[in-house]
């Protein structure tokens, strides 16, 4: 990455760790939710080889308008139109029921951007390795196996985006119903 390349980048995990500081991931650590999207990058660049600065920054921003009070005009004005774009379409609409949200993800994944799609990989990825090492403490066995045959679900809508991104998704869905 350039100097301002490298500055935006650093400037997101500020904004994001602003943006998320009173939020926590549901497993019996409680990590902070910054963990994730921090860890969603680090996929992307340490997996999947993905030197895309935007994707990188999308990455560590993509949940900040679906969970956070933060606008996609916020992102723009920041991060430019380009980012926005990205974190839009990994943004679902939480006005929407769940079901249809996650009904929607699975039938818009093979529309969306490679940048977008990048993201979704990286952030799928990162959500399947929360329910193996430190899983939701209310979700059942059942609800576990319902989001790993989801984010499948997403993940085969996409494939051919990122082969070691997608190898690196599989092995771990494997190991989790081969235990």
């Amino acid at each position: 990455m350039r100097d301002e390349e490298l500055s935006l980048f650093i400037k997101a995990i500020r904004f994001a760790s602003e943006k998320h500081k009173d939020q926590r991931r549901k497993g019996k650590e409680a990590s902070p939710y910054i963990n994730h999207p921090i860890l969603v990058a680090d996929i992307l660049w340490s997996i999947g080889g993905i030197r895309d600065y935007k994707v990188l920054i999308s990455a560590i921003l993509h949940d900040t308008v679906e969970d956070t009070n933060t606008s996609p005009d916020d992102i723009e004005s920041i991060f430019g139109k380009d980012i926005r774009k990205i974190v839009e379409e990994v943004t679902d609409d939480k006005s929407l029921p769940k079901m249809d949200r996650k009904r929607l993800q699975i039938e818009t994944a093979s529309h969306k951007s490679l940048e977008a799609k990048l993201v979704k990989l990286g952030d799928k990825i990162s959500n399947i390795q929360d329910i193996l090492k430190n899983p939701p403490v209310d979700w059942s066995i059942e609800r576990r196996n319902e989001y790993l045959e989801w984010a499948k679900a997403v993940v085969d809508e996409i494939r051919g985006t990122n082969i070691t991104l997608e190898n690196y998704f599989d092995e771990y869905y494997k190991s989790y119903f081969n235990k």
